[in-house]
């Protein structure tokens, strides 16, 4: 229920998220970043915190993850974080499926973080570059060719349909452009002389394999509006502010129930004096976050490629206050943000796999968001 009544007690700064004079703000937000708020000035840096439990968060560096396809042809990738909603996985495939793949159970989002190749669909093959997202709609039969050496891709999982979110005020083209999508061309794959051909379908942790007499994408033609593509990055349109950083649901790419994929990217920096340039502190407390960090700076401080940060709903998170006092005291030197990162966020709780809690790391206190 919102509520059209804004109450304002004690010390409090005039702007919302600016002019902070020493005080540190912490939002306490349900339904993300657009149901009721309260905005709360602490005397204290809120994430100066020791937690024991599970809901203490979880940062590792992907680099040091292993999944079974980085050495093995009909490996998978390595499961990161999962609940009802989606499962996010990460893949490290060096060599082509021996098979073709067909997930009956989500639809499936990956976006390329390192390497090249293409993947081979019953719509007409798809090439890849990094900072590719790459859309596989449920059921879609595919494989993955990469080209030469290992590639990196985050593997998000939607147990819904993933679309793209309604337009806003500003209308369906922003701030991404629809039509700058890839979409395969039909390209009929032709027997290469085997007497069967395998598509092996993964459900519910199990697999199950069917054999044509013949390869299985050999599609003549295509039409409808359910498909995969391609889309990247670079072709995102950024939205910005000269006085308030924006949330991250203004970047909202694509979304299922419970699961909202956006990102941050390269922008001009807040420019009015006293804007808080870093989120503000906040315990989303509707939504468990996950943060992967594709590349780029922030006000000079380069972003550690391959880290993921896991922020359960609930936990203070934010850059911590060195961070922000950082960007506060080189304001003038900075007029840009560079950061590339690739955000999840979830209704229900995340619950992180043995691998990533044996790979958990302290995250670095000068970039972690």
């Amino acid at each position: 229920m919102e509520s059209f009544i804004q109450l304002r007690k004690g010390t409090t700064p005039r702007r919302m998220h600016a002019d902070l004079e020493g005080l540190k703000d912490d939002e306490l937000g349900r339904a993300g970043f657009v149901g009721r708020t309260a905005h709360l000035y602490h005397r204290h840096d809120p994430t100066d915190f020791r937690a024991e439990g599970r809901l203490g968060g979880v940062d590792l560096m992907t680099t040091g993850l292993e999944p079974t396809d980085l050495t093995d042809p009909a490996g998978t990738p390595v499961l990161m974080f999962s609940n009802q909603d989606c499962r996010i996985s990460l893949s490290r495939r060096a060599e082509a499926h021996p098979f073709y793949v067909r997930n009956i159970d989500s639809d499936e989002l990956h976006f390329v973080h390192e390497g090249t190749g293409r993947f081979v669909t019953e719509f007409g093959p798809l090439s890849y570059r990094p900072g590719d997202y790459v859309y596989l709609p449920k059921a879609t039969t595919y494989r993955i060719e990469p080209d030469g050496e290992p590639g990196c891709r985050l593997v998000i999982e939607a147990t819904e349909e993933l679309r793209v979110p309604e337009a806003g005020a500003l209308g369906r083209h922003f701030p991404f452009d629809p039509a700058l999508i890839t979409v395969p061309e039909p390209e009929p794959v032709e027997d290469d002389g085997r007497e069967e051909y395998e598509v092996r379908l993964y459900h519910s942790g199990e697999t199950t394999s069917l054999f044509y007499p013949h390869d299985p994408c050999d599609v003549e033609g295509w039409r409808g509006d359910n498909f995969p593509f391609t889309f990247n990055i670079e072709d995102h349109d950024v939205l910005s502010s000269e006085s308030m950083h924006l949330p991250p649901t203004v970047h909202l790419f694509l979304q299922a129930t419970g699961v909202y994929v956006m990102h941050f990217l390269p922008r001009r920096a807040e420019s009015r004096p006293g804007t808080e340039r870093f989120p503000w502190y906040h315990r989303n407390v509707d939504f468990d976050e996950i943060a992967f960090y594709h590349g780029g700076n922030v006000f000079g401080q380069k972003m550690p490629p391959g880290l993921i940060s896991h922020a359960p709903q609930g936990v203070h998170h934010g850059a911590p206050e060195k961070a922000r006092e950082r960007a506060r005291r080189r304001f003038d030197e900075f007029d840009r943000v560079e950061w590339k990162i690739i955000a999840v966020d979830t209704r229900r709780r995340l619950t992180p796999s043995p691998e990533v809690l044996a790979a958990a790391i302290q995250p670095d206190p000068e970039v972690a968001l």
